[in-house]
C-alpha cells in the first residue's frame, strides 16, 4: 500500500488501469462519492469474498471517510496478493477539503 493526499490520489485515479475503491457504507457512498467509485463495506460480512472476486492485476485506489477503514482495506488485499493499493490519506474528508469532485 502506498498512501497519497488527495492531489497525488487525483492523479492516480486519472490512470487508465486503476479501480477506485470506496470501502465506506453503501449510506456513506450514497450521501457523496468519488466519481466513477465502485463500493464495497469494508464492515459487511462478505468484504473478504467481494475483493476477491476482483482481479488481482489492476491497481485499486482505495479510500474511506477519513483513512483508517481505507488503510485497513488496503492491507487486508496487499495480503491476499494484490499487485498495487493506493489509500487517500484523510479519506474523503481530505478529497472534499481540497476542492475535489464527489457525485451522488
Amino acid at each position: 500500500m502506498i498512501n497519497l493526499d488527495a492531489p497525488k490520489f487525483a492523479e492516480k485515479i486519472a490512470e487508465l488501469d486503476v479501480v477506485v475503491l470506496d470501502v465506506r457504507t453503501p449510506e456513506e457512498f450514497n450521501s457523496g462519492h468519488i466519481p466513477n467509485a465502485i463500493n464495497i463495506d469494508i464492515y459487511s460480512d462478505y468484504f473478504r469474498a467481494d475483493i476477491s472476486a476482483l482481479d488481482k492485476s489492476k491497481s485499486y485506489a482505495v479510500y474511506c471517510r477519513s483513512g483508517k477503514r481505507s488503510v485497513d482495506a488496503s492491507s487486508e488485499m496487499d495480503l491476499i496478493g494484490f499487485n498495487a493499493t493506493y489509500n487517500l490519506t484523510g479519506g474523503i474528508i481530505e478529497w472534499v477539503d481540497s476542492g475535489r469532485e464527489t457525485v451522488n
